[in-house]
């Protein structure tokens, strides 16, 4: 068990869902990372001010969203991804043309990134803050090294869909934020597989907004 400090820091993951379950198409690949159609699980998204903003782009929309993406930003000191989120494919990392993920020099983190992958790699430092720690000890190890360098704040978890459910059935979930798009993908990343129980995590609100409807679940 964490102490001091980070025994107050949650692990709070949020993503966005198909209403056949599924958080990526079919067919991931570089140019395509999300799958054939996984690009319409964001467009609630990619149109918000909120959104926009910390992504250096202008203009953008408010609307029930807003207040959503302002909260999951909130308190974030640091995050937890896979090494599909991450990208440059699967295996050993290429020394001679190294991937440094899809956000180029100036990712939107802002804060320190740990990256759950088989393959070891020395941390990636970026502009604004960002920096990418590649870890290769497990779950359990990014996460205390997460909420270390989080200072207190909370933790981000934001998948893929393996990472995702290897902190859902280890049970170190404390909340959940499902972003439901009203489509069907009818293959992919499906978010559940393998993961049959939501250890406390129970549904304590509900928004419905422009073409997603935001579920947030948190322990009893």
């Amino acid at each position: 068990m964490e102490q001091g400090a980070n025994a107050m820091s949650r692990l709070r993951f949020r993503i966005s869902i198909s209403l056949d379950g599924f958080v990526a198409g079919p067919h991931q690949s570089l140019q395509e990372p999300l799958g054939v159609g996984g690009e319409q699980l964001h467009e609630w998204v990619v149109q918000l001010e909120a959104w926009r903003r910390p992504h250096g782009l202008d203009g953008g929309v408010v609307n029930e969203s807003t207040a959503v993406m302002e909260d999951e930003l909130a308190d974030i000191g640091a995050t937890i991804m896979g090494r599909n989120m991450f990208g440059g494919g699967p295996g050993p990392w290429d020394d001679t043309n190294p991937w440094n993920g899809w956000w180029g020099r100036n990712p939107p983190f802002r804060h320190p990134v740990f990256v759950l992958t088989h393959h070891a790699r020395d941390p990636l430092m970026m502009e604004g803050g960002t920096s990418f720690t590649f870890v290769t000890e497990g779950i359990e190890s990014a996460l205390g090294q997460a909420r270390r360098a989080a200072g207190g704040k909370d933790v981000a978890l934001a998948g893929g869909a393996n990472a995702a459910q290897q902190y859902l059935k280890a049970g170190l979930v404390d909340e959940m934020q499902l972003h439901l798009a009203p489509i069907l993908l009818g293959g992919g990343e499906r978010l559940f597989d393998g993961v049959n129980t939501l250890h406390s995590l129970a549904l304590v609100k509900t928004i419905a907004a422009p073409d997603v409807t935001h579920l947030k679940f948190a322990r009893k």
